[in-house]
């Protein structure tokens, strides 16, 4: 049994409304092991015996459009993966010191070559950004609030999906994933 954390993008805003309770079911429905969620932002944890991939993430997918009517990405890793997200950090600075300025973009691939530097070029206030396989990094020192380096700019430049959670949320997922 693998311990793997399911990453859910932009759900419980703009109308796009999902109880965790249903997600834990849709969880137990699909045969997963003590399926738990972190907050009300699409976070779940639980037990596979399937491999945490992009066929897994498909089947998620599939399943939540089926019984909420909405299409919904999900982002897996393993617990593995997502020690391998906390170690790679590249801003260890920011995340002892201001960690909900910290967000950690996990991505539905790796982006191409150059991506980065085109992503750097979007950045137009105080902002840094880092790539580390399928995860990206940046630092809003002023706030992602008002930013302009939104989560759609950084996709457009990375050539991918991904979905953001701050630093403190990052290190609650990675507890829940060691048991």
């Amino acid at each position: 049994m693998t311990l793997a954390i399911a990453l859910l993008r932009a759900v419980n805003v703009a109308g796009r409304t999902l109880k965790m309770a249903d997600l834990v079911t849709l969880a137990e429905d699909l045969g997963f092991e003590q399926p738990r969620t972190l907050l009300q932002s699409g976070n779940l944890v639980f037990g596979t015996a399937e491999t945490p991939d992009a066929v897994l993430e498909r089947r998620l997918e599939a399943e939540a459009a089926a019984r909420f009517g909405f299409e919904v990405d999900f982002i897996v890793r393993s617990g593995v993966e997502w020690r391998g997200v906390i170690a790679n950090n590249p801003f260890g600075d920011a995340a002892r010191d201001d960690p909900r300025h910290l967000l950690v973009i996990p991505l539905k691939a790796a982006p191409p070559d150059g991506a980065l530097e085109e992503l750097r070029a979007a950045i137009t206030g105080s902002e840094t950004a880092a790539l580390s396989g399928r995860a990206a990094y940046v630092v809003y020192p002023d706030g992602s609030g008002r930013s302009k380096l939104t989560l759609q700019v950084i996709e457009r430049r990375l050539k991918t999906r991904g979905t953001a959670r701050n630093w403190n949320t990052a290190l609650k997922l990675a507890a829940m994933a060691e048991g």
